[in-house]
């Protein structure tokens, strides 16, 4: 199967300013790719890039197959954008909206997309009237008018409220098993963690990890979180030394045990409700977050 995009020794300059410093990665149809970095890491700009709205300094890119800098037409038929911030005339209204974004596509008016996303009722509204929330959904549906294969997201739920913000992760879960490619940027660690596939974490316009989230949160210094609560509480009273536990601490009812051996762990500690005829009643096994991880990765990089 053919690449939906294709990276490769991409670099952006303005000046003397390095945004974008030689990065590749490639995604495939029907993956949720993760841009992650702080602010001025570059992930705007390579989806600018991509997107066609800016040229890059060096480097290959493609979108199925189309260089975004020579082909903005054909590019235009295959990819849906929602950008940060919308270029649409504050008394433009909702439904001249859909129907101009149609138009150019050659489609006709998606009301099915309005409805979709609870626009529906705000058809005949001013743009520049909606909330902040309505015009990040109403960037939504005008992202999807052409049914396009290849999905560009930036911080698509800034300003969301919880319903909608479910409603696009449905949405993405929809579009993956459809065969779309997704390219989500993001300052959503937990949203990143619980959509994509794969992500790339940006920093200073270089990628310094790339993975599944799991893989990622694997490779953490961090260690593992092991919350036990049992019925007699047992694990509070006894000072038992546990393999690999390097930190132990009481919080709201649990035992929690920080450790760089799990399997070792879990099993001492249950053995030694065994034997004390503790009943257990919960048990959590937690890796680092996403966002453990992202912390991690750049405040080595600030340091370095």
């Amino acid at each position: 199967m053919e690449p939906a995009i294709v990276v490769e020794g991409f670099r952006k300059t303005y000046g003397d300013v390095v945004a974008v410093d030689g990065i590749d990665f490639i995604v495939a149809p029907g993956e949720v790719f993760g841009l992650l970095g702080p602010n001025g890491a570059g992930k705007t700009t390579t989806l600018e890039c991509l997107e066609g709205l800016r040229f890059p300094t060096a480097g290959r890119l493609r979108v199925r197959g189309i260089d975004p800098a020579r082909e903005p037409r054909r590019l235009r038929d295959v990819t849906g954008v929602q950008l940060q911030t919308s270029g649409l005339p504050e008394t433009m209204r909702v439904d001249e909206a859909m129907r101009f974004f149609c138009a150019y596509h050659e489609r006709a008016p998606r009301w099915d997309l309005l409805e979709r996303f609870g626009l529906q009722e705000r058809r005949r509204i001013e743009y520049g009237t909606l909330s902040t929330g309505q015009q990040r959904r109403l960037a939504l549906a005008l992202a999807l008018v052409n049914d396009p294969p290849v999905v560009f997201l930036d911080e698509p739920t800034a300003g969301l409220d919880v319903a909608t913000r479910a409603e696009l992760h449905a949405l993405v879960s929809e579009l993956r098993e459809r065969g779309v490619a997704l390219v989500l940027a993001t300052h959503d660690m937990a949203e990143a963690e619980k959509l994509a596939d794969r992500v790339a974490i940006l920093l200073a316009g270089r990628i310094v990890a790339s993975g599944t989230p799991r893989a990622l949160t694997a490779a953490a210094s961090d260690l593992t979180r092991v919350s036990v609560r049992s019925e007699l509480e047992t694990l509070a009273t006894r000072s038992t030394p546990y393999p690999g536990v390097s930190r132990q601490l009481r919080n709201d009812g649990y035992d929690v045990f920080f450790t760089d051996a799990i399997g070792p762990t879990v099993a001492a500690i249950l053995r030694t409700l065994e034997e004390a005829s503790d009943p257990l009643i919960d048990l959590r096994v937690e890796r680092p977050s996403l966002e453990e991880r992202f912390l991690e990765l750049t405040s080595a990089g600030a340091a370095a």
